[in-house]
């Protein structure tokens, strides 16, 4: 993730008021906060009011003290309204993740989280109990105990510690694949109509080598009639695009893309005492692939967009998805791509699906998502630069009216410190809370490296996705296709040489030279009608070749 490997030690440990500085320093650090609170602090702790259940974020910070009796919550049916996490790097992100993650599980609902850096991981484990850890719980009012909570481990194609997560090609579709492949938008235009034909001739997409396979066929010699038949798809273009998947496929990248392909349903299981699992996908192998994992998460997403049922506004969410380094999911993006996630975000909540964006400024996101976030936690910004001082500016525009001055306080909170706003039990947003987060319960870095490869292999679905399977798909039927034409046009060289040099001898006899042709023009006939030699031109793969149902990023619909 994001953060620096010093949120594990101050923001989760709770040095000092949680910043390293004094209460002069910042205007927000620690002091006693028994008594009765000022009148500005009981309006903003009774926005914080909730009835039902709820996850306990921390403690107001109030005119230089933290007023452990003034709590900062977020109900638990509005985990479902999405939400942003963001700040710079250093300011404790990570641990505000690891926090949440562990309070939605202790309520059955099961997490996924993206593990970066590989220090996500220790939520598996119990943390260890220490002075830094008793001060922040007293600071905050928390009652802390070390605790371990469910995980599964995964790993994007198996590079990695981690169950195996592989797509096909078709499932993945040609507007996330374009957003991998940095294409153009004339060229995810074209990437579609490729996608059309293959799920229209059956020609299953499971990995790269069958898109490639495709693509080379319809620009050979072969397929052009194919290619010609396809509206608006030049050679040119389905060129680019081979030259593409050639070079993503050399990358390395082809670990990714095959079969068993991953059923996200796996990620909305509880463990067997009801505490929901949390799902922890590692990216440390994958870090210098950031268009890639980015990319991937989305499909995961938008599979279970696709899978789950309608269910309204329930108690607590199905599931939360925590989706960080946000911003390498917009950078390039074309507007079909911001499109459709904007639409995904919208209409995912009423599948029980809530999802958070983790980034250092709100500005990464786009401002048509941005508005579809009800939640919200601000680290501290930095103000280094001009660049810096507007962003800082934008962001305090965009939260509700405050008594804290918003771009003071923004760059002199300290690790482990936020600047809250949530949705209330009613659905209203809540009074803007300078907030001193609580300690997470688990280990604060990564989790042992041997202890976390057990744990991947001891997991029931090891056995079910740790195997890569290679079935017969498009890359195998183009290449039976090509031999069988070879052959049939050999035996058809082969005859014609033959009647010829029968015919220049002169030694058949006028019956016989009257019935060779029609012989071998019989068995040429037999070649060039066969089903295999003619699927090739026209109907390929006619029983599977009903047309695939495909959803907002182009991704399939219908499983093989």
């Amino acid at each position: 993730m994001s953060d620096s490997d010093s949120t594990g030690e101050d923001a989760g440990s709770g040095t000092g008021g949680g910043s390293g500085t004094d209460a002069s320093d910042t205007g927000v650090a620690s002091g006693g906060g028994a008594g009765v609170l000022p009148q500005p602090a009981q309006e903003i702790a009774a926005g914080y009011a909730v009835s039902g259940a709820a996850l306990d974020l921390g403690a107001l910070l109030w005119d230089g003290a933290c007023l452990p009796d003034a709590q900062i919550r977020i109900p638990l049916a509005m985990l479902n309204r999405h939400g942003l996490v963001a700040g710079a790097t250093g300011t404790g992100k990570t641990k505000t993740l690891q926090l949440i993650a562990e309070q939605l599980s202790a309520h059955g609902v099961p997490v996924f989280l993206a593990d970066i850096k590989g220090d996500v991981s220790g939520i598996a484990a119990p943390g260890a109990p220490g002075d830094k850890v008793a001060e922040r719980a007293g600071q905050v009012g928390q009652q802390w105990e070390a605790k371990s909570f469910p995980c599964e481990f995964y790993a994007l194609g198996g590079i990695g510690p981690g169950i195996p997560l592989r797509a096909t090609v078709t499932s993945f579709g040609p507007v996330l694949l374009s957003k991998v492949l940095q294409l153009n938008q004339t060229q995810e235009q074209s990437l579609s109509l490729i996608f059309h034909y293959a799920d229209a001739k059956g020609l299953e997409l499971i990995d790269l080598k069958d898109l490639r396979a495709v693509v080379a066929f319809l620009v050979s010699d072969t397929g052009r009639a194919e290619l010609k038949e396809i509206g608006g798809l030049s050679t040119a273009t389905a060129g680019v695009i081979l030259r593409s998947v050639t070079a993503f496929e050399q990358q390395g990248a082809s670990d990714f893309f095959g079969e068993p392909e991953f059923g996200t349903a796996e990620f909305l299981r509880q463990a067997p005492d009801g505490r929901g699992l949390v799902s922890v996908l590692e990216l440390a192998a994958v870090q210098d692939k950031p268009q890639l994992f980015s990319t991937f998460l989305m499909w995961l997403l938008a599979d279970l967009f696709h899978d789950l049922p309608e269910v309204g506004d329930l108690d607590r969410p199905k599931l939360v998805f925590f989706f960080d380094e946000a911003h390498l999911l917009f950078n390039g993006a074309s507007k079909a791509f911001l499109e459709s996630i904007t639409q995904t975000v919208r209409l995912i909540r009423s599948k029980g699906v809530g999802i958070f964006f983790v980034t250092q400024t709100p500005r990464d996101v786009p401002g048509d998502v941005l508005a579809q976030l009800g939640n919200r936690v601000q680290h501290a910004l930095r103000a280094f630069t001009p660049d810096d001082a507007k962003a800082l500016r934008s962001t305090v525009k965009t939260f509700p009216n405050s008594p804290y001055d918003l771009e003071e306080l923004l760059t002199r909170l300290g690790i482990g410190e936020a600047v809250i706003t949530v949705l209330s039990e009613k659905g209203a947003p809540t009074p803007v809370a300078a907030t001193r987060l609580r300690a997470p319960q688990s280990l604060m870095g990564p989790y042992p490296a041997a202890e976390l490869d057990a744990a991947v292999k001891g997991s029931s679905l090891y056995g079910r996705y740790a195997q890569a399977v290679d079935r017969e798909s498009a890359y195998e039927k183009l290449g039976a296709e090509q031999e069988a034409r070879q052959r049939a046009e050999a035996e058809a060289a082969d005859r014609a040489a033959v009647e010829k040099a029968v015919r220049g001898g002169g030694r058949a006899s006028s019956s016989g030279a009257g019935k060779a042709p029609k012989d071998d023009a019989s068995l040429v006939e037999q070649v060039v009608a066969s089903g295999m030699f003619r699927s090739l031109a026209r109907s390929v793969g006619t029983q599977l070749g009903r047309e695939i149902s495909r959803s907002l990023f182009g991704t399939a619909r219908r499983r093989r």
